[in-house]
């Protein structure tokens, strides 16, 4: 039996259902975090605007609690990247994305960590990091006293891929600044995560982890969903996918997209009409909306992605128009005033614009606060 059609329009409504991007959610912000398995964070702040999109009466100074409280933290995760997460979901992930980890370790600095004693580094990093949280710089530095021949960034980043590391605040914190300072997840959540995968191990479930690989997929497709074997592996940044949706198969249904390829999902899920209206939506840099797909075409257009490169570590900020990336967004805040700078790829309707402007206007009181004076500035197509 031939699996039925998804046009690529019925994908990307499917999703921004998913991704709470047709209508915000009355959650709490952890609630949003485990919904979506985090949020990528390597930037101090501009992921605090992912909630405001997703969430109605989001105030940043609630989201922030979620670090001073450690009821969430900021960890190398999926993809090798930082992410927000829950602290159960840092315990639970990070052992089945270890493998992950220690990957990409390896090939930036596998020469240099070369007949490196493991088990030494480990414990002599912990033990530097249970004292007080340090940047890697510093890590590196007090690492290469011991181990003088070595590099210590190289060093540093051993410990960050053997080790879990989160960012402490105030690092990430809304209205502070810091650099990143690291501790293990231990020692700062006071519970170790169960025995983690190797990178030499395949993806399976991992013997004494609270979840495994199986519901990792399971959770990716109630938040991106439907989504092919590509898809999923290029948002976590795991191989050999393809066994693990194949014991799935039969608790999953299936689909095709436009151009034959399978696409899997959870049979209850919400697969809306592709006619519903997709409201504007201000997204952030590093949003996973538009990095956790091998085939982006269900929200990325042609224009976003030309303007796509990474600048100073930071990509543009998209904004969605009729459920797709239709432009990019910048900020200018002052004292008393913020200005938001919309440019759009093409020129927009009355209607559009209006409604654009009545989001901008929502965006820069979030960000500047109720008293600001806010300006939304849309420029005519480049």
């Amino acid at each position: 039996m031939n699996a039925p059609v998804l046009t690529r329009r019925a994908l990307n409504r499917a999703t921004l259902h998913r991704q709470l991007l047709l209508a915000r959610a009355d959650r709490r912000p952890a609630e949003l975090l485990e919904h979506l398995v985090g949020m990528q964070a390597q930037t101090p702040h501009t992921w605090y605007v992912g909630f405001w999109s997703r969430l109605r009466d989001c105030r940043p100074e609630a989201v922030a609690e979620l670090l001073t409280t450690r009821e969430a933290v900021r960890i190398a995760l999926m993809r090798s990247t930082i992410h927000l997460v829950t602290a159960a979901d840092a315990l639970a992930l990070r052992p089945l994305l270890q493998p992950v980890i220690e990957r990409g370790t390896a090939h930036t600095y596998g020469r240099r960590l070369a007949g490196l004693p493991r088990d030494e580094v480990v414990a002599a990093g912990r033990e530097l990091l249970d004292e007080r949280p340090l940047t890697l710089g510093q890590l590196g530095t007090a690492l290469g006293r011991r181990w003088p021949d070595r590099d210590p960034a190289a060093l540093a980043q051993a410990v960050r891929a053997w080790v879990p590391l989160v960012q402490v605040p105030p690092r990430g914190v809304w209205g502070r600044s810091a650099l990143a300072a690291h501790q293990s997840v231990e020692h700062w959540l006071g519970i170790a995560p169960p025995r983690a995968a190797s990178a030499e191990e395949p993806a399976r479930s991992v013997e004494g982890s609270a979840r495994s690989v199986e519901e990792l997929v399971l959770r990716y497709l109630a938040a991106f969903g439907p989504a092919s074997v590509r898809d999923v592996q290029v948002w976590s940044g795991l191989t050999r996918l393809a066994e693990v949706l194949e014991r799935l198969r039969p608790s999953l249904v299936t689909f095709r997209d436009e151009s034959g390829a399978e696409l899997f999902d959870l049979p209850d899920a919400v697969r809306p009409d592709p006619d519903v209206p997709a409201p504007p939506r201000f997204l952030y840099d590093f949003d996973n909306l538009l990095l956790s797909y091998a085939d982006r075409s269900r929200v990325l257009t042609d224009e976003f992605r030309a303007r796509s490169a990474v600048r100073n570590g930071q990509l543009p900020r998209g904004l969605l128009l009729d459920g797709v990336t239709a432009g990019i967004w910048t900020t200018a805040i002052e004292r008393d005033s913020a200005l938001l700078t919309v440019e759009p790829f093409t020129r927009l309707s009355a209607v559009d614009a209006e409604a654009l402007t009545v989001e901008g206007v929502g965006l820069l009181r979030f960000l500047a606060g109720e008293e600001c004076r806010p300006e939304v500035r849309i420029v005519a197509p480049s």
